[in-house]
């Protein structure tokens, strides 16, 4: 294939990184210059009526050292990466008419935000689109997205059975140095953006950095260094310390590794250590994550309207100063005071946390589950708009629960934290 003289922009979105990047690959297979562009919405930086960002502080650094990694990572290969934080169109067309730029490669997206963006491509930049954020891409699922099931286990069953998982791809060649675009914008700091310097929590369950190496450190780690994906099952559902669980979600929103990496590599794990439910049940959550795509891929907007996707009807209120204790920690339940006091101090809470604290908010207190939703993006780090809202209208009953369950948060507590470990050690932290 001969490459065209011209420039191939590559839109990172969520999929920060080098390896198994189809956009990327596609780019440099097809022109003589490629350059990468992310960009920083406004508002992400501002506040909202509900008096938090909707990016705060934890989630803004993890970025940021996502996308210093990911600026690293593009200059081996003689790539350079464009930030922004300004006008995106404007930016757009200051790169198509100083550098030739003819093409756009990226990650398909469809949330409303994501689709307000691509409306802003000038209409003479031909774009290319891959679904690269899937472990089964929509062209190898049993079934289409129209006829997406809307309870989990008859997708994963189906997809188990019919489907295959594609073989992820390597890092693209490294392109002529010559061709590289030179004096691009540096890569922001927090405090340009607007954040103080967070302070480091010795509790944290997460004491990582984001980035595509460091997710692949990680992966070593949990996986041939101390063998723990042999006992994953058991121990997903702890609360304490970074072994309880892979922590790959962190690396997973951002796409700083894709889904298909951590299959191969499950798969080789199987292979070379043991093939147990442990190495099952981490692909069986990675096509969870997948079924929550699938499903705001069907439904589309309805993710984030009050009703859900099951248009159901209840009565919701916006109690600002209860939803401020439940921000706070300082609820009548001290399992989702605990939690609530994590996610505010690291940027992070246990899974198990997450489904007592949104079933308490929303079928306790009965508050408008969007809410709640909303200050999981803004706080969580590993936050995935599919994954969050997905889980939320799981939560408040307008979602994908057959069931409809209400989490008993005392009980939930005395089952996995009997002695009181994980409540003391957060419970010890002060009101904000």
């Amino acid at each position: 294939m001969q490459k065209r003289k011209t420039t191939g922009l590559v839109w990172f979105r969520n999929d920060l990184r080098v390896s198994d990047q189809h956009a990327l690959s596609q780019a440099v297979m097809a022109h003589d210059r490629v350059v990468g562009i992310y960009h920083i919405p406004t508002s992400w930086l501002k506040t909202t009526p509900w008096g938090f960002k909707k990016m705060e502080g934890f989630r803004a650094k993890f970025l940021l050292e996502t996308l210093q990694q990911l600026r690293s990572d593009l200059d081996a290969i003689n790539i350079s990466l464009w930030i922004t934080t300004g006008n995106w169109k404007e930016t757009l067309l200051e790169l198509q008419q100083k550098h030739q730029v003819t093409d756009l490669y990226g990650q398909k997206e469809w949330t409303q935000e994501e689709v307000d963006d691509e409306m802003e491509i000038p209409t003479d930049i031909t774009t290319h689109w891959h679904y690269d954020q899937f472990l089964f891409h929509p062209d190898d699922i049993p079934m289409t997205v129209e006829n997406i099931p809307e309870v989990f286990t008859v997708f994963r069953k189906k997809c188990e059975k019919h489907s295959i998982v594609r073989a992820p791809i390597e890092t693209p060649p490294a392109m002529p140095p010559e061709n590289k675009l030179s004096n691009t914008p540096e890569t922001p700091s927090l405090l340009s953006l607007g954040y103080s310097k967070n302070k480091e929590d010795s509790r944290t369950a997460i004491p990582f950095s984001g980035g595509e190496k460091a997710a692949w450190e990680r992966m070593n780690e949990y996986f041939w260094e101390t063998e723990q994906l042999s006992y994953y099952k058991k121990t997903r559902n702890g609360l304490l310390g970074k072994k309880y669980s892979s922590k790959l979600s962190l690396w997973l929103a951002f796409g700083s590794i894709s889904p298909r990496s951590i299959y191969a590599s499950v798969k080789k794990y199987e292979q070379k250590i043991i093939k147990n439910d442990s190495t099952y049940w981490l692909v069986f959550e990675l096509i969870w994550r997948d079924y929550f795509k699938y499903i705001s891929l069907k439904h589309q907007n309805r993710v984030f309207h009050l009703g859900g996707i099951l248009q159901k009807s209840y009565e919701w209120e916006d109690n600002k100063h209860r939803i401020q204790k439940w921000i706070d920690g300082n609820t009548p339940e001290p399992f989702v005071n605990a939690n609530m006091r994590e996610l505010r101090c690291t940027g992070f809470m246990s899974n198990r946390g997450r489904q007592n604290v949104a079933s308490f908010f929303a079928k306790e207190w009965k508050l408008d589950w969007r809410i709640g939703a909303a200050y999981f993006e803004a706080m969580l780090i590993d936050y995935d708009v599919h994954s969050n809202y997905g889980n939320w209208m799981y939560n408040a009953g307008v979602g994908n629960d057959p069931r409809d369950r209400k989490f008993n948060v005392a009980w939930q507590a005395e089952r996995y934290d009997p002695n009181k470990k994980y409540q003391n050690t957060w419970l010890q932290t002060t009101l904000f």
